[in-house]
């Protein structure tokens, strides 16, 4: 099992604030699952302009969290994870289930569906608030080398 914090993640993927959006991830078990924290804040970026009133964390932004832990999960299967990225390449049977509200804490689930092939990666995610499913997805993305 491994355990990363928000500096680790940040060494690991091209994101950076506002939209490095995992704070933590928490267990990752190689060629099979991770899972991750999204803490969504009362300050975070979106709440200003996203129903001021009644803030709600976007459905997109849900998304990319669990895009960004797929990356992970995805680059956690090469030698030299910081030389590669990950590319989203589909996004299908997305579901919100639930709003997700500034102090929720967001668990992320996701599971290969099937073995890594010429760098292409097939994952389930599920979105999790208070042990409840909020948000569930298939992605698929492929590994490819950096060229810088």
């Amino acid at each position: 099992m491994i355990k990363l914090n928000k500096k680790e993640i940040a060494d690991l993927l091209p994101h950076r604030e506002p939209m490095l959006l995992i704070d933590e991830l928490y267990d990752i078990k190689k060629l099979f699952s991770a899972t991750a924290i999204v803490n969504v804040k009362k300050d975070s970026f979106f709440v200003q302009g996203h129903f001021p009133e009644n803030p709600v964390m976007p459905g997109v932004l849900q998304i990319e969290a669990m895009a960004q832990t797929g990356g992970i999960l995805a680059l956690n299967t090469v030698e030299d994870p910081e030389n590669y990225l990950t590319y989203f390449m589909k996004i299908d049977n997305v579901k919100f289930k639930q709003k997700v509200v500034p102090s929720d804490i967001l668990f992320f689930e996701l599971k290969l569906l099937s073995p890594i092939r010429r760098g292409i990666c097939h994952m389930q995610g599920k979105a999790y608030v208070n042990n409840k499913v909020v948000m569930e997805a298939e992605l698929m993305a492929k590994i490819a080398k950096d060229d810088k």
